[in-house]
């Protein structure tokens, strides 16, 4: 069975006394992510390693040709598939797909697949008859709270870095065959990518919640004590929020919402969760942190992207053999 991660009454203690003081246990800002190391296998296409702080998540990009859907018969195949063992965290059992898995998997599905990032149609090789299957497959390794966000970085950067083997259309209506061109042979193609979504996670900190289990009383005893103008007075100021929550923070946090959006000032989608409401203003002044911090993390991708390609293009091989032209 798998073990639950519950941290002590000491831990809890501390955390939130340090957040009502404005500090947190790693030393970083409320609004501030942990270190982000993004690297690319030196041997295939489409392989990422993402750390986002102690939290590693590995994704890997394929393709197969297939048969379309019957009712999208101009579309690829885009599937997304995630796998969280005992490895990353105790509270995982393998083979059997957690709540917080299953959580983890629709935001995945919903940042990347829903939000159009992929351009579909560009994956049709023979209407109705053959097409490009793209698999993204994402390994979790070690869990340290942010495993939405890293792993969307994982999936983004790994289609963005991924080639497909070229092909060839040879015969004339139902003799038309496609021929595989090995990379050895030809150039492989990128994948047409629309936008870059990347997944920011927001935790919320109910001020007076921690307040009270800091003093030791419950927190809806101690809102019956609090005055009717207190209750009324409940804004921002009561409400902490914070970025890249480690795994202890999460798991003391009252509610959290994950805003995915890109370097277009897109918001791709948001989920919250927990009970706790939050203000509309405080909403907004997340959704343009998100936005923020898109911007930066492409600005990463980007460069590990070009470091990538320097290190494979020994001798400038692969600009002289790539047929398309420079726009």
């Amino acid at each position: 069975m798998p073990r639950d991660l519950t941290p002590s009454t000491i831990e809890n203690t501390f955390v939130l006394k340090a957040l009502t003081e404005r500090t947190r246990l790693d030393s970083r800002s409320f609004n501030q992510l942990r270190d982000l190391d993004i690297s690319f296998s030196s041997t295939d296409y489409g392989v990422v390693d993402v750390k986002l702080g102690r939290t590693r998540v590995i994704a890997r990009i394929s393709a197969e040709i297939t048969q379309p859907y019957a009712d999208r018969p101009y579309d690829g195949l885009f599937i997304i598939s995630t796998e969280i063992s005992p490895m990353a965290a105790p509270t995982f059992e393998a083979g059997r797909k957690s709540e917080d898995e299953l959580v983890i998997s629709r935001i995945i599905e919903k940042s990347i697949r829903r939000s159009g990032a992929l351009d579909t149609e560009a994956l049709c090789i023979i209407s109705g008859e053959k097409c490009w299957a793209i698999r993204a497959d994402v390994h979790f390794l070690d869990h340290d709270g942010g495993l939405m966000d890293a792993a969307c970085i994982a999936v983004s950067a790994g289609l963005l870095h991924f080639r497909r083997p070229d092909i060839t259309i040879v015969g004339v209506g139902s003799r038309r065959e496609v021929i595989l061109h090995p990379i050895t042979e030809r150039v492989p193609v990128p994948l047409a990518v629309l936008h870059v979504p990347i997944c920011v996670t927001f935790s919320f900190f109910d001020v007076r919640k921690a307040s009270a289990a800091i003093a030791g009383l419950p927190g809806k005893d101690n809102m019956k004590e609090a005055d009717d103008d207190d209750v009324e007075e409940e804004n921002d100021s009561s409400t902490t929020v914070l970025v890249d929550a480690t795994l202890q923070e999460e798991l003391l946090r009252h509610g959290y919402m994950s805003v995915t959006a890109n370097t277009n000032r897109e918001i791709c989608q948001i989920q919250k969760g927990g009970d706790m409401p939050v203000e509309v203003g405080k909403l907004l002044s997340c959704a343009e942190a998100a936005i923020m911090v898109a911007e930066k993390v492409t600005k990463l991708i980007n460069k590990r992207l070009k470091e990538d390609e320097a290190r494979r293009n020994v001798g400038n091989l692969l600009v002289e053999a790539r047929a398309e032209n420079d726009r």
